[in-house]
């Protein structure tokens, strides 16, 4: 058994040895027999380097100024608003976005044509040149509801929009932003988008952006959808929309639209074809330093209000919104005075 023991030694060990050898040699950690041999060291490999990520600019704020001058100061004493005619309310500071009257603000409902905020806004971000030409389709001709040539349901007074006509995006802003025509929120969004639902998706963008948490648009009009059940999942609610009308202030073309005066005129691209535009806001005789209004209705929404008014220094502006609300006209009047006999600003 020694001999066998002795024997089994001699031939494995030299293999094992050499199997050791070879394995560290592959692996780059060279064996030497002789320690007098120095060892070159092995250098590290070059750390790559981390690509930078470009800093991003900060999210825009849903307010009309970045850096406001003046902060709404509520005076002392002064009762709390209400507004039992609104099913939501809401009025905030439009240059610091400050909440000065808020009831059921943050409840998610149907806003209708308040929508077309968001659209108008978009349209300014994505039309660089406003005399840029749109060509009306066949799924804006057939829009439900208000359209370019006829202001109220059964009431037509000027041409309607044709397929084919080729009309500025000026001119379709000026008619959804004054008669909330559907059929030109419908051409601009395609315009841009390609179809509504795309265009949809840059909208809801937009409102995370704007970091609004109580907004889902589905369609550029605010147009209620056939499905009751999907139309659910279409919502705003009056702070969000008094956020976004605050930013939509940056745009003054979208203001200036807003205070032009019924019967104006827009024309197709070649002049031959005349439509003629009424302005749905009641308040513009009305109201002193009015900045504008947009108006909403649809049944799922029921009758709902924005409105922009100055104070008479004309330094300081605010946003009511009233949302399901058949005494909507008033109710904002009453808002609107309520605020600034309420509030300095400082």
């Amino acid at each position: 058994m020694g001999i066998v023991a002795t024997i089994l030694m001699i031939v494995f060990f030299p293999l094992n040895s050499f199997l050791l050898f070879h394995e560290n040699w592959v692996s780059g950690n060279q064996v030497h027999a002789d320690s007098s041999v120095a060892v070159k060291s092995v250098q590290p490999a070059p750390k790559i380097q981390e690509i930078q990520k470009k800093p991003q600019p900060p999210k825009p704020k849903a307010q009309a100024l970045d850096n406001p001058e003046f902060q709404p100061k509520r005076k002392d004493g002064i009762k709390d608003l209400v507004v039992p005619g609104a099913h939501a309310s809401v009025i905030i500071d439009a240059d610091t976005g400050t909440i000065l009257h808020y009831d059921e603000g943050r409840t998610q409902r149907q806003i209708a044509s308040l929508t077309k905020i968001m659209t108008a806004v978009l349209t300014m971000e994505n039309i660089k040149n406003l005399d840029e030409v749109v060509t009306i389709d066949e799924e804006a001709v057939y829009a439900e509801g208000t359209k370019i040539g006829c202001p109220r349901s059964g009431y037509c007074n000027s041409p309607r929009l044709k397929i084919g006509e080729k009309i500025t995006a000026r001119n379709l802003l000026t008619a959804m932003l004054m008669n909330s025509a559907n059929d030109s929120a419908i051409a601009l969004a395609k315009h841009m988008a390609g179809s509504q639902g795309s265009f949809a998706e840059m909208m809801n963008k937009k409102a995370k952006d704007l970091g609004l948490a109580d907004t889902n648009f589905c369609t550029p009009s605010g147009l209620d959808l056939d499905d009751e059940v999907a139309a659910t999942k279409c919502y705003s609610s009056a702070y969000d929309i008094a956020r976004i009308a605050a930013y939509s202030l940056r745009y003054d073309t979208i203001w200036k639209i807003a205070r032009m005066p019924s019967n104006s005129i827009v024309k197709s691209f070649d002049g031959k074809i005349e439509h003629t535009i009424l302005n749905t806001d009641q308040l513009l005789d009305q109201m002193p330093n009015i900045i504008g209004a947009k108006t909403g209705f649809t049944p799922m929404a029921g009758y709902s209000l924005l409105t922009v008014v100055a104070d008479p220094s004309n330094k300081h502006r605010i946003v009511g919104v009233v949302l399901d609300d058949s005494t909507r006209w008033q109710d904002i009047k009453t808002m609107v005075d309520w605020t600034f006999k309420s509030y300095n600003w400082l």
